[in-house]
């Protein structure tokens, strides 16, 4: 692995000027429930950095179980406070700090089928239990684009206008993640951001990563989920941050993700040309896929920085050199919403 790739992964994945100045203005400290997963370390670590930057003392605090190896100690190593809890129970939960700013992040997807009944304790009624204890904080909660119907590919999305219509058990309870979180906004006038995302990428793991493995290793690509949106893990996480500002009662609605309804045919031709590889397909697209507009979001907070290019050309850089990665899969070719 060159420095060359990790310096620019680096720079890229520095605050903003909006950031720090959004830091800057919010008052209160930052909680992040569930920082354990694939995107709360670093989500935490952006919050940190943004909050060091705005000259502002302010606390960021990760809870977890904190059962993954080296977890705690890389939170700690970039300055994040760590409470290790099991947020279903309810001695554990009682026991965290009342914090003016809360980033929901649990949850589970992977593994759902079989599991059904724990992905409805985790996606809805722990929710309820947390939107209670929070009920004076400015709560932004991680959802999906997965709440939504597939869609027409011509029609660019779903906005939030449209009546969410989740397929599968795993869509279904985190629209019941949503419902109890609104509930709650509007029973106590907490200030809620429904922040729906799909898909994030990172170097490590995504549906660039996975697209670009196949081609590498020339695996077949199935076309039926022939269109994706995407973003960088980054920019996402700045919007996340900069959410906080937008909290509202009624709960507001946020969809998060790249402007392109990009064809997976096209990512993998491109990946194609980067390993000197013709990437091999089965089946057809279908005139359907899982899409997000995500207008709103540009509206508030400009269009993300790092654009879907640049994206492919990392991803492919980072599996010439062998970087890392994760292996868990977003399932993004999915259409029974079977996760």
């Amino acid at each position: 692995m060159t420095g060359n790739i990790q310096a620019t992964v680096a720079s890229l994945l520095q605050p903003s000027h909006e950031l720090v100045a959004a830091m800057a203005a919010l008052e209160g400290d930052i909680l992040l429930l569930g920082v354990g997963g694939k995107i709360g370390p670093s989500l935490a670590k952006l919050a940190k950095q943004a909050v060091d930057q705005s000259g502002v003392s302010r606390r960021v605090i990760g809870v977890s179980r904190l059962t993954e190896p080296g977890l705690k100690e890389q939170l700690e190593r970039d300055g994040i406070e760590t409470i290790a809890a099991d947020l279903l129970n309810e001695d554990d939960l009682a026991a965290l700090p009342d914090v003016k700013n809360v980033l929901y992040l649990a949850g589970t997807k992977f593994g759902t089928t079989g599991k059904e009944a724990f992905t409805w304790a985790m996606n809805a009624y722990l929710p309820g239990r947390v939107a209670e204890k929070y009920r004076n904080s400015r709560i932004v909660v991680y959802s999906t684009g997965n709440v939504y119907p597939l869609t027409p590919v011509f029609q660019g999305g779903a906005d939030e206008s449209m009546a969410p219509a989740p397929v599968g058990e795993y869509g279904q309870s985190c629209l019941g993640r949503e419902r109890v979180f609104q509930h709650f906004s509007n029973q106590y006038g907490t200030p809620v951001l429904v922040y729906r995302l799909n898909y994030a990428n990172d170097l490590q793991y995504g549906v660039l990563l996975e697209i670009a493995k196949s081609v590498r290793d020339g695996k077949p690509i199935d076309l039926r989920m022939g269109h994706v949106n995407v973003i960088w893990q980054g920019d996402a996480n700045e919007m996340a941050l900069r959410a906080f500002a937008h909290c509202a009662a009624p709960a507001k609605l946020l969809n998060i993700t790249g402007p392109e309804t990009a064809p997976v045919r096209w990512i993998a031709k491109e990946f194609g040309l980067h390993f000197g590889k013709e990437p091999v397909f089965v089946n057809e697209e279908q005139p359907t896929a899982l899409l997000s507009n995500a207008a709103e979001s540009f509206r508030l907070f400009g269009y993300p920085k790092v654009s879907l290019k640049q994206m492919i050309g990392l991803t492919a850089t980072w599996l010439e050199q062998g970087g890392r990665t994760i292996t868990k899969a977003t399932h993004f070719q999915e259409r029974e919403g079977q996760f």
